[in-house]
């Protein structure tokens, strides 16, 4: 079997197959990372659509110098960034047309606090932003952060600590 490196090495040659095989292995990994910051299949399905025509471009370009999977998780990185740059107005004005909680149902309650986390994630500067979404939504260790971001480790648990504390006070007033 093939390794990452591997694969883009034929893909880069000509070999179409091998990044299907690419596709295959991280597709499902993408897609959940997506989910866990939308809630929305569909959104999740066409975000990681979106990184995969991103890498076909890309991948021709591929410079080995890091893991395959911290170039991806950069893109991931990148595409999420942008999509709750882009959404942040439009989760603002419809925050006022959501539904009415029934007095049994939780399922409702724990979606509602989880949209409203991921909005108010969205407002965080860019490098808190990205490290909590790494924490949070990948559950990556503060060493891989930091090898994906290039920030230190230290700055990585800082950037995530003031985050933190920003989106408690944030949620604390809502």
């Amino acid at each position: 079997m093939q390794n990452d490196h591997e694969l883009i090495q034929d893909y880069q040659k000509g070999n179409l197959s091998a990044f299907d095989e690419i596709v295959r292995r991280h597709l499902s990994n993408t897609i959940g990372f997506f989910y866990n910051i939308t809630f929305d299949r569909m959104a999740s399905e066409d975000l990681a659509q979106d990184v995969f025509f991103k890498l076909y471009k890309h991948l021709k370009k591929f410079r080995f110098e890091s893991a395959f999977t911290t170039y991806l998780y950069r893109i991931n990185m990148n595409t999420a960034n942008s999509y709750l740059t882009r959404n942040k107005w439009k989760n603002l004005l419809h925050l006022d047309q959501a539904q009415e909680k029934s007095e049994h149902d939780t399922t409702f309650e724990s979606e509602w606090t989880k949209k409203e986390l991921w909005e108010a994630v969205a407002k965080l500067p860019k490098k808190q932003r990205t490290v909590v979404m790494m924490r949070i939504a990948q559950e990556l260790p503060y060493q891989q952060i930091s090898e994906i971001t290039g920030m230190s480790v230290g700055s990585a648990k800082v950037n995530y600590h003031h985050a933190v504390t920003t989106l408690k006070e944030w949620l604390s007033h809502e």
